[in-house]
């Protein structure tokens, strides 16, 4: 074959290598939209089952303008972030522990699998006893809540760093903490940044599921107020803040992981 008629083979090196199209999402997001709009107003969908997604934006236009929004909004998105720093954070703490020390690893991993299938909503009423009706057991729920999966994600990650690695910087004659700055941490960080995206989903959960229960303001005290009035554009536009706030923790993680991840090709 001549050197004319040969056809060049494209790089196959970055195969499998996910992109983002972020026109897809919104596409999908408003022709999901616009298909529950067209249903509500045909009649082909009951007013008593989904609310017209135009007056849902209208209501929530109506929260915004009337300060409603941030007063629920405001003690909802403490809650979250300080619940969810601390479990994380121990959680972290306490999976890097796991997966670097054998002690700590054959004490700790029988008590996490012991308390990580249990429903944490289920232990609110224990929390309420323990730190009372205000934001103590609200704080605890959810970082209780945050802190199991992230130790589980954090030691598996640990776990599956590169060995190869590790035997190449022992080779070279790096300390155990150079091994462990240089090599295990940024190799685990990727299983950490997705065990952290599940996590802080269970924390919008136990967010929720916290301020249904003796909060005045919050997302999860609006939502509960919606529902026992049967007020679907309320309970919805409730919905939509969370799917909101959902996005945005996305986001943010994603955000996290460009830039401590831009070692990965």
């Amino acid at each position: 074959m001549s050197e004319s008629s040969a056809k060049p083979v494209s790089f196959r090196g970055g195969g499998f290598a996910p992109r983002s199209v972020r026109w897809i999402g919104v596409t999908v997001f408003v022709a999901l939209i616009l298909i529950a709009e067209w249903g509500t107003r045909s009649g082909w969908i009951s007013a008593l089952t989904l609310p017209k997604p135009s007056d849902v934006l209208d209501t929530f236009r109506e929260l915004y303008e009337s300060g409603l929004l941030f007063k629920h909004l405001g003690p909802s998105l403490s809650r979250l972030i300080v619940g969810a720093a601390i479990g994380a954070s121990v959680g972290i703490s306490v999976g890097v522990l796991i997966g670097l020390f054998s002690y700590i690893r054959s004490g700790l991993v029988p008590l996490v699998a012991a308390i990580f299938p249990i429903p944490k909503i289920a232990l609110l009423p224990l929390f309420v006893i323990w730190f009372g009706i205000g934001e103590g057991s609200k704080y605890a729920l959810i970082a209780f809540g945050t802190f199991t999966p992230t130790v589980v994600a954090t030691y598996g990650a640990v776990d599956n760093v590169d060995r190869t690695l590790i035997r190449m910087g022992q080779s070279f004659g790096l300390s155990w903490w150079s091994i462990v700055r240089k090599i295990v941490l940024p190799g685990a960080m990727p299983g950490i940044l997705s065990g952290l995206r599940i996590s802080l989903a269970i924390a919008i959960i136990l967010l929720v599921a916290a301020e249904m229960l003796g909060a005045q303001y919050g997302i999860g005290a609006y939502i509960l107020e919606a529902g026992s009035l049967y007020d679907l554009e309320r309970l919805f536009a409730g919905v939509l803040i969370l799917s909101l706030l959902g996005v945005i923790v996305s986001a943010v993680i994603g955000l996290i992981e460009r830039r401590l991840l831009r070692w990965r090709i």
